[in-house]
C-alpha cells in the first residue's frame, strides 16, 4: 500500500471525530501535507487538535520511513486544485491555471471554471472565449478571490451621506 493510501486510512477516524473532510493529502520532499475542510470553514482550534492527534498517531504507527514534517491546514479562500474532484468542487469559481510548457495558446489562464470532469476542465475567459485543458496539460491551478477595498474606519460600506449632511456648517 502506498504511503498516501496508508495515511488516508490512518487519519480517517481522526477527521471523522472532528467532523472535517479530507480535501487533500500529499507527501513530497519530506513534508506530509494534510488539508481539511468543512462547510462554514475550519477554525484554528480544530486544525490544532487534528494536527496533534495525527502527529501522535503517525508517531505510534510509523508508516513513513525517516524524518518528515507534518503540515495540517484548511484550503483557504485561494485553494490549490490538483484532482478532478477539486476542480468539480470549484465549478463557477474564479480560477488561475498555468498550462504545462508546449500546450498551444497562452500558458496562464484566468477566468471562471465552467466545466470539469475526469478528462479535463473548461475555463470561460473574460472575453467570452472558452479554453479546454486535459488534466495532464495543467501544471498548477488554484481558485482566486477578488479582494475589494476595505471601508474606511468608522464608515460602513452601505452608509451614504444624505444631501443635508454634505453641507458645511457656517463658520462663526
Amino acid at each position: 500500500m502506498a504511503i498516501d493510501d496508508t495515511i488516508r486510512t490512518l487519519v480517517g477516524p481522526v477527521l471523522d471525530a472532528h467532523e472535517v473532510d479530507l480535501y487533500d493529502l500529499e507527501f513530497t520532499g519530506g513534508v506530509l501535507r494534510i488539508t481539511v475542510q468543512r462547510d462554514g470553514g475550519v477554525g484554528i482550534d480544530v486544525i490544532g487538535a487534528v494536527s496533534r492527534e495525527i502527529s501522535r498517531l503517525v508517531d505510534e504507527t510509523d508508516p513513513i520511513p525517516g524524518a518528515f514534517t507534518l503540515e495540517v491546514s484548511s484550503p483557504g479562500l485561494e485553494r490549490r486544485l490538483r484532482t478532478p474532484e477539486h476542480f468539480a468542487g470549484a465549478l463557477g469559481e474564479q480560477v488561475a491555471v498555468k498550462a504545462v510548457a508546449g500546450v498551444d495558446g497562452e500558458r496562464r489562464i484566468a477566468g471562471t471554471l465552467a466545466d470539469a470532469d475526469d478528462r479535463g476542465i473548461t475555463v470561460a475567459l473574460p472575453d467570452g472565449e472558452r479554453r479546454h485543458l486535459a488534466h495532464d496539460q495543467i501544471e498548477r491551478a488554484r481558485t482566486t478571490f477578488e479582494w475589494g477595498p476595505s471601508p474606511r474606519p468608522g464608515k460602513s460600506p452601505s452608509s451614504k451621506q444624505s444631501p443635508s449632511s454634505k453641507k458645511k456648517a457656517a463658520k462663526p
